[in-house]
């Protein structure tokens, strides 16, 4: 049994194991949910006293952070207030650089157009300038042309004067030699054309060549000879030497002879008497229009030989001796290179050859006159051309001088889209201004 006290009471009572243990388990129920209430309250109050204190740092953090946020904010308003009066500054300051530019481009603009009116009227001054000298350089040439063209009119006129002299000279020879051929047999006939040879060298050339040798050829050993040998002498040296063969024929003689027939005999004739040329001087084939033109060179058959009426025996004769006498030196050289045993081979080649090139010369002299003639033709033709393009580009100067006349800032920038931002810029950040 145990006993318990009340405690208000003070009475003492027994209660058996089972009732104590009952009382004892209220009795610790009762303190335990009391003591718990009470450990409730503690921990409700020290939770409520640390949310307190939370409380009270998060509310000074907050007011530090509300503090630290409004010192920067004030800040970010100072900077935006900054930037936006720097912004100002420099879309003034841009403004006013595109102004310059806008300006400086309209100073360049009228700049340009100054010059290209300046470079049009010079080009225009040029133009006419070197049209007018043009116009006197084709006068100029014209006049020039006009007064060779009269030179050679009365070159022309003076040669078909002397042409015709000689003509109507040799019409009365040919008709003194018909006469003559009536009366004579044919021997007398070839000898009567040998004794005019002699007869026109002993009275224009014997005179003028007085160390000239021109004599029958009278030595047949050879078997065969020619009629006349030709040499003429300068300082000793030979420096020409002719055979020549007269042949003609009376007009009833039943066969008629022709030129080529007495070639063969001529070159032998010619290289057996150490002659370097050979004229065959001859009134057969009298219709040929080959012979009766002139000297006719016929060395693609015989080397340097040439067939002749009897009117251009003198002419022949000065004409080679004049040819040789160009080589004369050379002559001379060749002489004492052979006297000395000199191999002399190619300076006879080089001989040969300057006189090819000097017979070549003397045919072509005469075509180069009418060369002139036709050359002064052209470039009067081609100044006429020039004279046209110049007034030609007098209009293109023109066109273009309108084309810069009408240029203008917005034609400028219709196809540059760099530019044309640039000026929409401008635009767009100040007033509207008319550009061009």
């Amino acid at each position: 049994m145990k006993e318990l006290k009340c405690p208000k009471c003070g009475n003492v009572f027994s209660v058996d194991e089972a009732d104590y243990a009952d009382i004892v388990n209220q009795v610790r129920t009762a303190e335990f949910a009391a003591e718990v209430h009470k450990r409730e309250q503690e921990l409700l109050q020290q939770q409520l006293l640390k949310q307190q204190q939370v409380q009270t740092q998060l509310e000074a953090k907050h007011q530090s952070e509300l503090n630290s946020k409004e010192v920067e904010i004030a800040q970010l308003k100072e900077k935006l207030l900054a930037d936006e009066q720097q912004k100002q500054s420099a879309v003034a300051q841009a403004k006013a650089d595109k102004d310059n530019e806008i300006n400086q481009l309209k100073s360049q603009l009228q700049q340009s157009q100054n010059n290209l009116q300046v470079a049009v009227l010079q080009e225009q001054q040029k133009a006419q300038q070197q049209l007018s000298n043009k116009d006197l350089e084709i006068e100029q040439l014209k006049t020039r042309a006009i007064s060779k063209i009269n030179e050679k009119d009365s070159e022309i006129a003076a040669q078909k004067q002397k042409y015709e002299s000689e003509l109507k000279l040799a019409q009365e020879q040919v008709q003194l030699y018909k006469d003559m051929k009536a009366r004579l047999s044919t021997k007398m006939v070839g000898e009567t054309l040998e004794i005019h040879c002699s007869t026109q060298y002993n009275t224009s050339l014997r005179s003028l060549m007085p160390n000239a040798y021109f004599e029958k050829d009278n030595d047949a050993s050879g078997g065969s000879k020619g009629d006349f040998i030709f040499r003429d002498y300068e300082d000793g040296v030979e420096y020409i030497s002719i055979m020549f063969e007269m042949k003609n024929e009376l007009d009833e003689t039943a066969t008629k002879h022709r030129n080529e027939d007495f070639f063969k005999k001529l070159d032998a004739d010619r290289k057996a008497k150490n002659c370097e040329y050979a004229v065959l001087v001859s009134l057969l084939e009298p219709d040929s229009e080959l012979y009766n033109t002139g000297i006719v060179d016929v060395s693609h058959r015989f080397p340097k030989m040439y067939v002749i009426r009897p009117q251009f025996f003198i002419p022949i004769i000065t004409l080679l001796a004049q040819t040789s006498k160009k080589s004369l030196e050379y002559k001379k050289q060749l002489e004492i290179a052979k006297s000395q045993s000199v191999d002399v081979t190619n300076f006879e080649n080089q001989l040969e050859e300057f006189k090819s090139k000097f017979g070549n010369h003397y045919r072509l002299a005469s075509e180069k006159f009418q060369k002139a003639i036709d050359e002064i033709d052209k470039s009067i033709d081609h100044l006429t051309k020039i004279r046209e393009a110049l007034l030609s580009s007098v209009d293109h100067l023109r066109l273009a001088n309108n084309k810069a006349e009408d240029l203008t800032i917005k034609k400028l920038t219709r196809n540059n889209p760099t530019m044309k931002a640039k000026f929409d810029e401008v635009r767009q950040n100040s007033e509207p201004e008319e550009i061009g």
